[in-house]
Parts: structure tokens; sequence; C-alpha cells
């Protein structure tokens, strides 16, 4: 008990320095949880798109540098429909268009058949009179986030590419990703990206129940259809898209920038607090005290600093996700994700920053004499 109190003593002894140190590393931590928790909500939004439609497998174009460059033939979802182990198949055809006139850029657009599937699975809030338009008629649906985000309503105009179009819907969906998107006819969207019976993706949903080995033959049925089909299942799809890859990467590489600053101070609090205290060690070691007692009372005292800043650094980060994903210029779009697995790699990142930031400190204090110390100390 006495040496637990001379370690929380011993980071008392300087609060405005322990504070200042206990900020730079709860901040670092902050920006280690809160990136992880984004790149893991884009991830999970992104396979919510899939998993809200029960889609199993998804075909895209091989070789496609990028998979928003995608091209397959929309004859091919009717030729996936017909082998045994398939249920459905639809084709979707996707694009990044901007309402100019509101200032949104960079949205997520899909052109869906009028008799697709994949509709049914949108709670769509529509007008009668609106939704019966001629099939000749410019339309689209706009998700539940951006119709907020731009102030538009069903029966409302929007401009794109100058050309007016009505809104016939709002429809909202599991994913956060597609209630900050718009649905077109599928022709339609076709005419505007000049792709003329191309569709980027071709979604298969197989019978029921699945195994991993109906899957696996599926993909491989799909394959031998064409060798240009790309067929992976949901999941290998999500977990191989390079923006979930470069997501991930980033957020990464940012929270090691983060950790190394927190790192460094925690280094040079540590070690100031060692120089400071070189007397007070080697009465330490007068009074019997081993090297490794010397070396357990540093570290521990960096790990109640790392305890401290991940405690602290979660309830940042939590917070300042949750400002962000509320703000006007990111609602529908950011939704992070921090669970338990995110807040334990903090929690565990911390303590290792916190012990390697301890180690050089310790290891001088270890080195010590009793007969050095007092000479220094004097």
């Amino acid at each position: 008990m006495r040496f637990l109190s001379l370690i929380f003593k011993n980071l008392t002894r300087r609060p405005f320095r322990t504070s200042l140190t206990l900020l730079a590393f709860a901040t670092a931590i902050a920006a280690v949880v809160s990136l992880l928790g984004i790149a893991k909500g884009f991830t999970r939004s992104f396979a919510d798109i899939y998993e809200s439609h029960n889609i199993d497998i998804v075909v895209s174009r091989q070789g496609s540098a990028d998979r928003l460059s995608s091209s397959v033939d929309e004859s091919f979802a009717a030729r996936i429909a017909q082998l045994p182990a398939v249920d459905k198949s639809a084709g979707v055809l996707l694009e990044t268009m901007s309402l100019e006139e509101k200032e949104i850029y960079g949205i997520p657009s899909m052109g869906l058949a009028d008799d697709s599937w994949l509709l049914a699975d949108y709670k769509i809030t529509s007008v009668p009179q609106v939704s019966i338009l001629p099939s000749d008629q410019r339309r689209l649906m706009l998700g539940i986030n951006l119709a907020q985000r731009a102030g538009v309503g069903v029966g409302d105009r929007v401009m794109i590419f100058e050309e007016p179009y009505i809104v016939t819907g709002i429809f909202t969906s599991q994913s956060t990703w597609e209630n900050g998107s718009m649905i077109f006819p599928l022709q339609e969207l076709q005419r505007l990206t000049d792709r003329t019976r191309q569709v980027t993706y071709i979604n298969v949903v197989l019978n029921r129940p699945t195994t991993t080995a109906q899957a696996t033959a599926a993909v491989n049925a799909i394959q031998e259809l064409d060798a240009k089909l790309h067929p992976l299942t949901t999941k290998a799809f999500v977990e191989t898209d390079t923006r979930m890859q470069i997501a991930s990467a980033m957020a990464w590489m940012t929270s090691m920038i983060a950790l190394v600053i927190g790192a460094i101070g925690t280094l040079n609090t540590m070690m100031t607090s060692v120089l400071e205290r070189t007397r007070e060690i080697g009465i330490l070691r007068a009074m019997g005290w081993p090297r490794s007692r010397v070396v357990t009372m540093i570290l521990l005292e960096s790990c109640v600093l790392a305890v401290l800043a991940c405690l602290l650094g979660s309830l940042l980060a939590i917070l300042l996700t949750w400002g962000l994903s509320a703000s006007s210029a990111t609602r529908g779009i950011l939704t992070p994700n921090i669970d338990a697995v995110v807040l334990v790699q903090g929690a565990a990142i911390a303590v290792i920053i916190g012990i390697l930031g301890a180690m050089l400190p310790a290891w001088r204090a270890a080195q010590l004499l009793p007969t050095e110390a007092f000479r220094e100390g004097v």
C-alpha cells in the first residue's frame, strides 16, 4: 500500500508538469481512438449496404483499377440469375454526382432498374401523384440524410448537370452511406454517364440456407460464365476494397504520429522526474531497494499516466466524433464506430507507449549507485 502511495505522490509532486504530460498523452490517445473509430464506422457503413439487402456475392469486372470504374454488361445479371444456386441478382450502376446549387459535392449515386428487388429493401416516403410520373420524366430519389442536408422534399426539383430532376421519394436505408446518396432510374444514369447497358456491379443473393461451400461453388460458377467477371463474397469484397484499406492505413499512420508525440512527452516527463529525484532514489537504494524495485516504481508511474490518459483520451474521442457526426458538414456521412474493440486497442497502445516512454528513465534510475546519487543530489 505504501509503495502505491509513493507512486501517486511522485506523480502529484509536480502537478502542472504532470497535467501537461497527461493532456498531451490523452490527446494522442484521443486521436488514435477517434481515427480508428471513424475508419471502422466507414467500413461498417460500407458493409451495411450489402447486409441490408442480404447480398452474398458482388460481381465486378476483372482487372478494374478502381471498383467504381468497373463496367459489366447488364445482361449478365439475367444469366447469373439462371444459375442453380442463385435466388436473384440485380445490376447497380454507381457514379458520383453533385447538387451544385445546394453546394453539395461528391454524392454517391446509384442507378437501379424500376423493377429492381433492391428497391423493396428501402423505406420510401413518396407522394402518389409524384410517384406515378411518366417513365420519361427525369426523376430521382434522395437518401434521408442527403435530403435533410439539401433541404429538399418529395416533389421538389433539383438540378443535375443543369437539367431539372423531380424528387419522387425520400428513402431510408440501414446504411449511412446509402442514406447520403441518390437513386436514379438505371437507364437515366446510364444516359447521364454515357454507359449504355453497363452497370458497375451485379449483386447476387443465393438460395437459403447458404453455406460457405455453396457460396464458393457459386463464385466459381459465375467465374465460368465469363473470364472478365470478378465475383467475390460480400465479406471479401468489403475487406479488399481499396477505399477501406486506404482509410484504415491513413488512420493508423496518423495515429502513429500522434503516439510518437505522446511517447516523447512521457519520456521527457519521466526522465526529468528521475533527474530531480536523484538523491531520493539514492536513499531508497541505500535503504536496501533493489534495482528491480526502482525500475518497477518508474514503470508503474508511467503506466498510471497511461491509464489516466487512456480514460481521458477515450472520453475526448467519443465527444469529438459525436460532435463531428452531428455537425451539418458531416451529418449523414460520418458515423464513427467506437466499440469495445477500438477502446481496448487504445488502452493497449497507451500502456505500451507508457512502458516504452519510461524504459530509458527506469534504466537510468536503476544504474544509480547510492554514493553517486548522494554526490549528484548535493
